[in-house]
């Protein structure tokens, strides 16, 4: 199977791709997050990405077309608690590039964050997987969290504080 996987930090993609390699899958990383601000904040966690990738021997696609600064997204939305939209925003474009790309499925090192809103991704991920004729490869990774953050200090990588927009 031929995997794209959305890619938020290197924290969050170790015991991911870990479990996926156990299963015999080396995905393509990709990595889609206008949400993340500051702009340092938004280069230490690629940077810190670009060295896993590099390390791990994986492919990385960096998508860095924002198409508009994303901190007017926020502020323009008051009842942004619910992460719908930069949800939303990111799986959109990640399922449409597995179309794009010719892959088949689709998944995101989200889901090993115990942070995170899980049902919301597997849902709105399984509903943009139909619509764009490509499936969704749910995992539930979040046992491996304390694991991946443990190797990621051991290794050196960014640990970030927040998740992109400040607002959690």
């Amino acid at each position: 199977m031929k995997l794209l996987l959305h890619t938020c930090c290197a924290p969050c993609s170790i015991q991911a791709v870990e479990a996926l390699s156990e299963e015999g899958l080396r995905p393509l990383l990709y990595w889609y997050n206008p949400n993340i601000h500051p702009h340092t904040e938004y280069t230490s966690r690629l940077t810190s990405l670009v060295a896993f990738a590099e390390a791990k021997g994986l492919p990385l696609m960096e998508d860095n077309n924002i198409i508009s600064p994303w901190s007017s997204v926020v502020k323009s939305d008051p009842p942004f608690g619910d992460c719908h939209r930069c949800y939303r925003q990111r799986f959109e474009r990640a399922a449409a590039l597995t179309v794009e790309k010719g892959y088949d499925a689709f998944s995101t090192t989200l889901l090993i964050s115990p942070y995170q809103k899980h049902d919301l991704i597997r849902e709105m991920c399984e509903e943009l997987a139909a619509h764009y004729g490509v499936s969704f490869l749910y995992r539930d990774f979040r046992p491996r969290f304390r694991l991946g953050q443990k190797q990621a200090r051991e290794a050196g990588y960014y640990m970030q504080k927040y998740c992109g927009c400040g607002k959690q």
